[in-house]
Formats: structure tokens, sequence, C-alpha cells
């Protein structure tokens, strides 16, 4: 299986009820043959962090570090001390999550990524507490999707990721960058309701 850029499952549970919905990235369907698409993503602006050692740990690891900043560790933080027995601070600037989360492999180093909510802009975004985390412009971009159901395990995303090709070569399109995989419910979420993508950029 060819270099994969892996996302991490979002807690969907620590942002409140599910009729509380979790923004995703817009886009604007230029194609659809049954789970194959073709999609148009504007800008989008993510919070980056580089870690280093295997899959599992440097998903936890990135994923700890971006939660502390769009949980308040940024310039914008403010203390409040709450009354006894509970103490706790509260901060601000609280950003929320969206979904998915990418992770891109280079080596055993991984660049984890959260995709900022769309109200924001570089000018707009608090400034990390953490100098590991660095915020950045992603320019718009066309991907290929093919849409499934179940457990994302190795062996269903090498398929998946097979039948993706497959729809590309069908139609003389190519590749311009490495697979992802998007997962986009909670780890709790039944196998037959999971709703996953694996996705490649493309030429215009």
């Amino acid at each position: 299986m060819s270099r994969l850029i892996l996302c991490l499952v979002l807690i969907l549970g620590t942002l409140g009820t599910p009729a509380m919905a979790t923004e995703e990235p817009a886009f604007t369907l230029v194609l659809r043959d049954g789970p194959f698409e073709v999609r148009d993503y504007g800008p989008t602006v993510v919070a980056e962090v580089t870690v280093a050692g295997s899959q599992n740990r440097a998903s936890s690891q990135g994923f700890q570090i971006l939660a502390g900043y769009i949980f308040g560790g940024n310039t914008r933080r403010q203390s409040i001390a709450m009354t006894a027995p509970v103490a706790q601070n509260r901060t601000s600037e609280t950003i929320a999550m969206t979904a998915p989360v990418t992770q891109t492999a280079s080596g055993d180093r991984w660049a984890v990524r959260f995709i900022m909510p769309s109200e924001y802009t570089m000018a707009t975004l608090p400034v990390p507490n953490d100098r590991r985390v660095t915020l950045r412009e992603e320019p718009a971009h066309r991907m290929a999707v093919v849409r499934f159901s179940g457990i994302a395990d190795a062996r269903q995303v090498e398929r998946r990721e097979q039948e993706l090709d497959q729809q590309l070569a069908a139609r003389g399109m190519r590749r311009t960058g490495p697979i992802t995989l998007a997962q986009y419910d909670p780890p709790w979420t039944l196998w037959f309701l999971r709703r996953n993508e694996v996705m490649a950029p493309v030429a215009g």
C-alpha cells in the first residue's frame, strides 16, 4: 500500500450533543459516479504539528498538541478561577473542531493537521502558545474521492485505494499527491454506520 495521509478519528463527544454538527470543509461537486466523486475545495487554514514515531503514537501525540491549541493554548487565553471544590481555567478563545483531521507521513515523521473553521483566517486566528504548532493556508485544490462504510482497516483501505486508482485511470486522470483516509465518526459509532473516504489530489 502506498504512503497514506491518515486521518484521525474526530472525538465528537467533546463538542457537545449530536445536534451540534461538526463543520466540514465546503466543496463543489464536479462529478459523481456511485461512490466515486471529484470535488473542488476552496482554500483552507490548518493548524499543523510534526511529530516522530509510529503512526499510532504520532496520531495521539499530534492530536493532543493541536487540541491544546484549539482549547485555549493560545495568546488570547484568559484564566478565571472557579469556586471550590473545582478549579479550572476558562479561555476566551476556544476554536471549534472540524472533520476530518489529517496526518501525513514523511519517513518516521508525521505532519498532523486540524482544519480550522471557515470563520477564521490567518489574520484572525490566535497565535499558538506551543511553538510546535504552525498555522498555514492550503490553496484551493481538486480531490478525487471514493466513499465507503464500515471499518477502515488496512485491507479495506488498500482495496478502496485500488478502486480509486482504477476510477482515475478509466477517466484519464492522474493523482498529484498521496492518498488520504478520512474518517468522520467517533470510535463508538456502529461499524455499519461509519462514513469513510479515500481521497487524492488530482490535476484540474
